[in-house]
């Protein structure tokens, strides 16, 4: 049996099952950060990513500044997911020799552009050769225990939420976004959220993520989902992923509140686009023409 024939999702599933943690960890694999004890008042947040030439981006096509920079903002978008604020960095780099020294320079300059702005210091790391560009960032955030936030809380009744627009990031923007880190703070310090992801592989797939940890089902509603001017025909751009706007559910009186007295304080738009259902109602989405159609895990996988 290959690793395609159990696919990415069973993968790490699996592999989660095997992994014993001490009382120190709150929260482990399934989320977009591990969640550790630290101080009396906050959480440590732990995460990891890479970006490898061909599956995350092309060469040539991509400038080195930006694949640095996307390098560093997919692992800080990942802490603005969990409510937090990133802090420390290690850079792993794989590239080959025959690489100019201007490309490598570059390359850094993208990260520490991203991490400046977001302040995190880039604290060590490693390197090595490989024909193929690769880098892997490890980072940390904090998260004062309040406002830490799972994929697992998610409640039927809960509205679904999502920031900014989807779709069209293959055009672009999945290379120069700018991680949702001042909007996930401006909600979570006013506002309770039952769960919260970033879109990183599909609306689709990363809401599917919330509900199988939540256990829970969904609708959505076609016509309110907002789409970007990049985005190309709905169901791609529901389901291509690399969009990384923040995914969240709420009460209906947190939502309410939410509405009523922040959203117009708030530069970047945020959308009603359905709501958490039980379980057993299944995960669905409603049309443009008013049709209920099925929906699954379906979006961006590795294998």
């Amino acid at each position: 049996m290959k690793l395609k024939d159990i696919g990415e999702i069973s993968l790490i599933k699996g592999f989660a099952k095997t992994m014993r943690l001490d009382s120190s960890v709150v929260k482990g694999s399934g989320d977009d950060a591990a969640v550790i004890k630290w101080t009396r008042d906050k959480y440590l947040l732990m995460t990891c990513d890479m970006v490898i030439e061909g599956v995350h981006f092309k060469l040539p096509g991509a400038s080195p500044f930006d694949i640095g920079w996307k390098a560093m903002a997919r692992n800080i978008s990942d802490i603005a997911a969990m409510g937090g604020l990133p802090r420390y960095a290690l850079v792993s780099v794989a590239i080959d020799a025959e690489k100019s020294v201007l490309f490598a320079r570059e390359l850094v300059k993208g990260m520490i552009a991203a991490a400046s702005r977001f302040k995190v210091n880039i604290v060590g790391g490693d390197m090595s050769r490989s024909k193929k560009l690769m880098i892997d960032i490890s980072l940390t955030g904090e998260v004062e225990k309040p406002n830490v936030v799972l994929r697992s809380g998610a409640k039927a009744g809960d509205l679904i939420l999502v920031t900014g627009a989807i779709g069209g990031s293959g055009k672009g923007r999945h290379l120069n976004f700018i991680p949702r880190v001042k909007e996930a703070r401006e909600i979570v310090t006013r506002f309770k959220l039952n769960s919260m992801i970033d879109i990183s592989d599909g609306l689709v797939m990363d809401l599917w993520r919330i509900l199988d940890q939540s256990r829970v089902g969904a609708t959505l509603y076609q016509n309110a989902i907002p789409l970007s001017k990049d985005a190309g025909p709905f169901k791609e751009a529901i389901s291509e992923g690399e969009d990384f706007e923040l995914l969240f559910t709420m009460s209906i009186g947190e939502a309410r509140r939410f509405f009523r007295t922040y959203l117009g304080k708030m530069k970047t738009p945020v959308t009603l686009i359905g709501e958490i259902t039980k379980k057993k109602d299944g995960y669905e989405l409603v049309n443009g023409e008013g049709k209920v159609e099925k929906l699954g895990p379906k979006g961006y996988v590795h294998f």
